[in-house]
Parts: C-alpha cells; sequence; structure tokens
C-alpha cells in the first residue's frame, strides 16, 4: 500500500513538474521576443470610448490615488468616462471621491460618484455599470489599483489588433507594498510569476488569457450579449474569462499595460482573501468541468484541465506528500518510547529505487519553484537580487504551504455550501493600508 501511495505521488509530481515547465518554456519564448523591443507611445488610427468602473467598498485609506491616477490617464478626455461606485460604504469613500471631483482640475470631466446600496457584490456593480456605461469598452480598475499613466493606452491598443477576436484585452499588476514584510514580499514573488511566467506563457503558446479582475478592458456589446457577469460570483474574472472562450473569442495579452495595487499585509486578511479566491475558482472548476468531455472549445478544455489538476489534483498530491512525511515523522518519534512501531513507509530493499526517485523529484519540484521565480524576477526591473533567491526557499516551505491549508478549507466550504444550501457569496472586506 505504501509502494502504491509513493508511485502515485511520483507520478503526479512529473506530471506537475511538466507542465511547469511548459509554461516557463512558453514565457522565456515571450520574453526573449519582446525583452528587444522598443516599446514607443504613437497615435492610434481611433481611440474607442471606454468607461472605467470603479468598484469600492469602504475603500476611504485607498481610493485617493487611485482615483487620481485613474484620472490621469493618457487618453483623451472626451473619450474616457469614469463611473466611481461607494457600494454599501459606511465610511467616507464618497466624500473623498466628491472631494477629488471638486479639484479645478478634473472639474468638467466625464466621472461620477455613484452611492450604490445594492446586493451581488463587484459583479453586481458591474452589471449596473453596464446598464449606463456609454463607452465602447468597459475597463474595471479595483479601488487599490493604480494605472501607470499609460495602462489605459496599451490596453486598448492590443484590441484594436483585432477588434473582431479580441473581445478583452489583460494589463499586468504589480505589488505596490511588496517591503512591507515577509508576507507582501512573498506575495510579490507570487504576483510576478502569475503575470511574467504564467499569463506569458500561456499566451505564448496558446492564445489564452485570465482576466486578472483589475486592469483589463472588455468589449461592453459583447458582455450584453452573454447576459453580463453572474451576481454573487466570487471570482467574476475567472468566471466570465471561461465565457469569452466558449464563445470563441479571445482576451489579449497587453503585457506594457500595469497597475500597481496593494496586497495584504496581514496574515488573517491574506487568508480570507485567499480562500474566496480558492472557493471561486472551485465553483469555475465544478461548473465547467462538463466541458472536458463535450465538443466545448479546445481553450476551455485545456483550462479546465489546467484548473482541475491544479486545484484538485496537485493538491491532493501535496497532501498525500505531507502525509507519508508526517506518518513516518511521528512513528519515528513514538518509536523511541515504544521500539515495536515501525516506520509505515519504509525504505527496504523492495523499494529502495522508488524511495530515491521520490526524493529526487521532490528536490527538482524545489528547484523548478524557485527557478520560476527568478526566472519571472529577471523580467521585472531592479527584482533580479540575491535576496529573492533565498526569499524563495524560504517561501516554498513557508508561504507556498499555507496554500495547501486554504484549498482544504476551501474544498469543504464548498461541498457545504452546496449540501447545506448555505449563501457561499459573502466574505471578509480585505484590509488596506495607508501608503
Amino acid at each position: 500500500m505504501n509502494d502504491l501511495m509513493q508511485i502515485i505521488t511520483l507520478i503526479s509530481i512529473w506530471f506537475s513538474q511538466l507542465m511547469s515547465i511548459i509554461t516557463l518554456t512558453g514565457a522565456v519564448r515571450f520574453w526573449l521576443k519582446h525583452s528587444k523591443v522598443l516599446v514607443r507611445i504613437m497615435p492610434l488610427k481611433r481611440y474607442p470610448k471606454v468607461t472605467i468602473v470603479v468598484p469600492a467598498h469602504n475603500e476611504e485609506v485607498a481610493i485617493e490615488k487611485t482615483a487620481t491616477a485613474i484620472l490621469d490617464l493618457n487618453y483623451p478626455k472626451d473619450k474616457l468616462e469614469i463611473l466611481f461606485y461607494a457600494d454599501n460604504c459606511e465610511d467616507k469613500t464618497a466624500d473623498v471621491l466628491d472631494g477629488i471631483l471638486a479639484q479645478p482640475q478634473y472639474q468638467g470631466r466625464d466621472a461620477q460618484v455613484i452611492r450604490r446600496t445594492g446586493t451581488g457584490g463587484k459583479a453586481g456593480i458591474l452589471n449596473d455599470a453596464l446598464k449606463i456605461a456609454h463607452g465602447e469598452y468597459l475597463g474595471v480598475y479595483d479601488a487599490d489599483a493604480m494605472p501607470e499613466e499609460n495602462a489605459l493606452y496599451f490596453l486598448v491598443r492590443k484590441v484594436l489588433e483585432n477588434p473582431e477576436r479580441y473581445m478583452a484585452a489583460l494589463g499586468r499588476n504589480k505589488t505596490r507594498n511588496a517591503k512591507q514584510n515577509f508576507l507582501t514580499k512573498c506575495i510579490n514573488q507570487e504576483i510576478v510569476v502569475t503575470q511574467r511566467i504564467q499569463h506569458c506563457g500561456i499566451w505564448q503558446l496558446f492564445k489564452i488569457g485570465r482576466i486578472p479582475g483589475t486592469n483589463f478592458i472588455i468589449n461592453k456589446q459583447y458582455v450584453e450579449s452573454i447576459g453580463g457577469w453572474r451576481n454573487g460570483a466570487l471570482t467574476e474574472d475567472t468566471d466570465i474569462s471561461f465565457k469569452i472562450m466558449g464563445s470563441g473569442k479571445l482576451i489579449a495579452l497587453a503585457y506594457n499595460s500595469e497597475a500597481f495595487q496593494q496586497e495584504s499585509e496581514k496574515l488573517k486578511d491574506y487568508y480570507f482573501q485567499r480562500l474566496r479566491w480558492a472557493k471561486g475558482n472551485y465553483e469555475v472548476v465544478i461548473n465547467n468541468f462538463k466541458h472536458i468531455f463535450s465538443r466545448s472549445n479546445w481553450r476551455v478544455k485545456l483550462e479546465t484541465f489546467y484548473y482541475s489538476c491544479t486545484f484538485f489534483w496537485f493538491n491532493a498530491d501535496i497532501v498525500l506528500s505531507d502525509i507519508i512525511f508526517l506518518a513516518n515523522l511521528i512513528a519515528l518519534i513514538v518509536h523511541i518510547w515504544e521500539p515495536n512501531v515501525t516506520l509505515p513507509f519504509t525504505i527496504t530493499s523492495s523499494n529502495i529505487l522508488l524511495a530515491q526517485i521520490l526524493l529526487m523529484n521532490w528536490l527538482l519540484m524545489i528547484l523548478l519553484y524557485i527557478l520560476q521565480i527568478n526566472v519571472s524576477m529577471c523580467t521585472q526591473y531592479g527584482q533580479a537580487t540575491t535576496s529573492q533567491i533565498w526569499l524563495s526557499l524560504a517561501s516554498y516551505f513557508t508561504y507556498s504551504q499555507l496554500f495547501i491549508v486554504v484549498s482544504i478549507h476551501a474544498v469543504c466550504s464548498v461541498c457545504c455550501d452546496r449540501i447545506f444550501h448555505r449563501d457561499g457569496t459573502k466574505w471578509v472586506k480585505t484590509k488596506r493600508f495607508a501608503d
């Protein structure tokens, strides 16, 4: 039995490593191609009207810098409509926004503050905005996401390359409080790998894009045609990404478009934020799993398979490997007082080769984890440092292991939501900090 568990773990590690290597290879090809390209800000053939939506719930601490950055975007002012939503706020978010729009340099701008008391969360706000927006495209920025001056320009330029095929364009997000503490440093590494390796790699190989929740634009008419966002969706970005791919359209990657977002600085805030994301992703996988066996779009099949492996198979594999380690450790401790207790997963003459291969693959998995992080750091100005190597090693045994706990909690929560018909859309708000 112990041999079988080790073989299953070994095969799972091989497969997860293969998927990581494929993605990393695609990302390296992408950056070798684009790192030598000199990017110029040239006038566009046309400037479609864009409605930017900023959902904000009790964001008085972070909203000022975000609102100012959006109002100062390098995009024709007469082609920009901005909707700030103060959603069920109990603080001074709306008052802060009113004060900004009252400043002389912003008077006369097509911007308004909407005090909302509806339901549906962020997806509900986006659906409300969809009804009143005048733009050809909807742009979305979270209340803590400060877009770089040319962020919108690059998003629009990308969709105009193929407006019939590109229904949306996503930029990348950077951590604006990366150096705050150990947690934010680890989150920064995670964000950089996600943006610079995963997003770039799968776009290079498969032309698959994933809407990141902030710093993206999407064709308004298309959103209306698919019925808008699903109210109450915990990860409305992943949900609508699958809808776009399912219709045969693409979400294009505008890698030069950047926004700076604030990450959780407290472990509790981080945990519940990631729990919400994990639950939302599990829901999306469950809802779309049927597409693996149907005649749906191949990109949907591939994404569903990828998410299924990441959130179910590989997590189960990590849990299994931890069980093997902990079982042996506990047995070894008990053996000190009870000599008759033997190790459940032993290295004997019958399985020593298997155990050696398993150990070697665990080491390779750690090295690949560190390699991915530091390759991604090489594409980010000023982040390829020796300290990042040591941080990535430390984060493997601490930060990355926390995701296992989050995943198990999310699976249990999703199952209980369905069994007991609980409202699983409620979530704890991520705390913001002044910076």
